[in-house]
């Protein structure tokens, strides 16, 4: 176990303002489970994004207000969610048609672990006890025209979860192009792994002390 060191950081609602910068304008886009959910609450104001949901919704809006929730309108993660004019609601298999006949401009998916060459590990850990659930991930990972990861920089026991070859059972092989963390932006592919944007107040090397693969500027 290593003690996780005491740096600036971004919180998940900047992390996913910040992922919502990159979005553009017509974007087709669905938001996994857990983090990637808050994206829809920082869109910026004026820019259409269309977002999908693997349960089978087009033109999901931002979370509903407090009292106005409707449970028979949710995201795959069973969060309520609200309907933008023009949006609908269809088919389990019509999404899934939809995700894996690259009709998705971005996807952007939690993880357990991201390789230095953008080898997504995000459905199980292989640990004792722990509940396999792969749901769409497979689908959405090799089938959007981009993926995105969203996660914490480190695990709870201070482990780099960019790594240079995932431990984890793999959901999908050099899928990851860009991983957005509560410390930085970096992109990842055949060429390693590069920085993009870091967060106010943290040095470049203090960033590479905490990452388990070498990053290029």
């Amino acid at each position: 176990m290593t003690d996780t060191p005491k740096l600036p950081r971004w919180t998940r609602d900047q992390m996913a303002a910040r992922v919502a910068q990159d979005i553009q304008d017509g974007d087709v886009v669905n938001l996994g489970i857990g983090l990637p959910t808050l994206i829809a609450n920082h869109l910026p104001a004026g820019r259409e994004v269309i977002l999908q949901s693997e349960n089978g919704i087009i033109g999901m809006g931002p979370a509903p207000a407090p009292g106005a929730e409707d449970y028979d309108l949710t995201n795959a993660g069973k969060q309520p969610v609200t309907l933008l004019p023009g949006g609908s609601f269809f088919h389990h298999a019509d999404s899934f048609a939809m995700m894996r006949g690259g009709h998705l401009d971005i996807c952007v998916l939690g993880a357990f672990q991201v390789s230095a060459r953008g080898d997504l590990a995000n459905w199980h850990t292989g640990a004792e006890g722990a509940i396999p659930a792969v749901g769409g991930a497979m689908d959405l990972a090799i089938g959007a025209r981009r993926t995105f990861v969203m996660m914490e920089h480190l695990t709870r026991s201070g482990e780099s979860k960019l790594v240079e070859s995932c431990t984890y059972p793999l959901t999908g092989l050099a899928c990851v192009s860009r991983v957005y963390t509560d410390l930085a932006v970096i992109d990842v592919g055949p060429d390693g792994a590069k920085v993009v944007d870091l967060v106010e107040g943290l040095g470049f090397d203090q960033l590479q002390a905490v990452t388990a693969i070498p990053l290029a500027r």
